[in-house]
């Protein structure tokens, strides 16, 4: 058994995932992944389509942090660890072809490398909301409402969103 567990593998491949790695001059980056996926019980895996800045960090640095969160549970994982760009060659070509097999739109013709992920630690991350007692049926009621009454221009507690069109 890898480090991921079942939970983790459920957030990730549910959710976004947010890439952190150090720009050259020291600075964060930070990059939604809507490729981020399990590749492995201990790796993740991730497709450069629209990477460039996140691919150059790492081949230059390749430390690594990926934040997946459930946004309805406001529970999710921080994975940290090191990863390796592959631009062609065995590794590569078996990257785009599990995301050939997921249903990418031509995959072959975008992707420009596949970066694998050597899960170092994974940590659990979870709202405040849980230290004042709520569950996380509570919290996803809540937040699906949000989202619900929010795209139909109703805040909460039932105040217009937006003016008049």
């Amino acid at each position: 058994m890898g480090i991921l567990t079942e939970d983790m593998c459920r957030v990730v491949e549910a959710e976004l995932g947010y890439v952190a790695t150090v720009c050259p001059d020291g600075t964060p980056n930070l990059s939604p992944k809507g490729t981020t996926a399990v590749w492995d019980n201990d790796h993740l895996v991730f497709a450069d389509l629209r990477s460039p800045g996140t691919v150059e960090n790492l081949r230059s640095n390749s430390s690594i942090e990926i934040n997946a969160v459930d946004h309805l549970a406001r529970k999710g994982y921080r994975f940290k660890g090191t990863a390796t760009v592959h631009s062609d060659g065995p590794v590569f070509e078996q990257g785009v072809a599990f995301y050939e097999a997921r249903g990418t739109v031509r995959a072959r013709e975008r992707i420009r490398g596949i970066v694998i992920v050597l899960v170092e630690r994974a940590l659990l991350v979870t709202s405040p909301a849980y230290d004042l007692g709520a569950t996380e049926e509570e919290l996803r009621e809540l937040n699906l409402r949000r989202l619900t009454e929010g795209a139909s221009g109703q805040g909460p507690s039932g105040q217009a969103l937006r003016g008049p069109d």
